[in-house]
């Protein structure tokens, strides 16, 4: 199956209409059954309750899109292939909206996300879908949960200001979506365009000053989404460190975002799963800049990322290993830099 670029871009316009269309109508529903952010913790940033559920608007984008254009295009064999990415989101969006309504605690997601990754990854790996395995099944069963747990995660712990997750979705999806279509993998680029349409229509909405927030159901859905479009993307012809280091530098920010948190409250011996204001973008603005700047120095960051990881992807084999390099020491730069920034105000 293959698409021109001209309708790649019909696909990002489709998804951008629908779910910059859909979010003010859910907006209002939220309103109207008080499913709202408020700010009561300590952790939160803004001043006035927030609705949630945009998240809902996102799935509904994705899904309507990605089908729509399927049955167009009369590529029904694809439609059961293309299931096996958009189900256990749709699972998980459904358990993160039963968060948003019921405020669950977090192991239920946990082991919720556990299951899925699990059976992803198991699938990935028995019928050969994976794009970079490394030889032993178990190692990469292994890896693979690790990596939908960690990532979804991660999109869920970014989403901690206005327009902190959905900006840095579309700015990965975009770059997963040049990836694809260079390596002539079709129907990977398809959902990563109508990703990033779809995270785009929403933006409009939840960028600085948020009207809507996409909680759970659009977090959850965004990060198992995005793992699996990672895991099954093959990088084509390069060694396997390098295959293994690009869907790493496409959600680099995310998962900074999570390691600073994360190693920081484990410093300050509090849970891991307990909310505060240590994240990235916690700390850019407690460092003077608004959260406007601090959103658009993370987009940047993400964009520097994704840029490496198409160069590394199109460089001749001599320079992987520079090229890698200079990721890793950014990379790890990046993370010393606002680690040691305070963890609170």
């Amino acid at each position: 199956m293959e698409f021109q670029l001209s309708e790649y871009l019909i696909l990002f316009a489709a998804s951008f209409v629908v779910v910059g269309s859909l979010t003010p109508f859910v907006r209002r529903l939220a309103i109207r059954l008080n499913v709202v952010d408020s700010p009561s913790e300590s952790h939160k940033t803004h001043k006035q309750p927030v609705p949630y559920l945009g998240g809902v608007a996102i799935v509904i984008g994705v899904c309507v899109v990605t089908y729509a254009a399927l049955f167009q295009a009369k590529q029904y064999k694809a439609i059961g292939l293309v299931s096996t990415v958009l189900v256990p989101a749709v699972i998980m969006s459904i358990i993160g909206l039963i968060d948003d309504v019921k405020k669950l605690s977090p192991w239920p997601r946990f082991i919720a996300q556990n299951l899925v990754g699990t059976c992803i990854s198991g699938f990935l790996i028995f019928t050969d879908s994976l794009g970079s395995p490394s030889g032993y099944r178990l190692f990469d069963v292994v890896i693979s949960v690790l990596w939908i747990v960690g990532i979804t995660n991660s999109i869920n712990f970014f989403d901690n200001v206005d327009g902190g997750a959905s900006g840095t979705v579309l700015i990965s999806a975009v770059f997963l979506f040049i990836l694809a279509y260079q390596g002539g993998q079709y129907l990977i680029g398809g959902l990563a365009i109508v990703l990033a349409g779809s995270t785009f229509g929403f933006l409009i909405w939840n960028k600085p000053p948020a009207r809507i927030y996409m909680g759970d159901a659009g977090a959850l859905f965004l990060g198992v989404l995005l793992a699996s479009l990672t895991l099954r993307f093959n990088p084509n012809p390069i060694d396997r460190f390098s295959s293994f280091l690009i869907p790493v530098l496409l959600l680099a920010m995310p998962i900074l975002d999570t390691s600073v948190a994360v190693l920081s409250r484990l410093r300050r011996r509090i849970s891991p799963f307990q909310g505060g204001q240590d994240h990235l973008s916690h700390r850019l603005i407690r460092s003077s800049y608004s959260k406007r700047q601090s959103i658009l120095i993370l987009w940047l960051f993400s964009c520097f990322f994704g840029s490496l990881a198409v160069a590394l992807s199109n460089s001749p084999m001599k320079f992987e290993r520079e090229i890698s390099v200079v990721a890793l020491m950014v990379w790890l730069t990046t993370f010393y830099l606002f680690f040691r920034t305070s963890d609170q105000n």
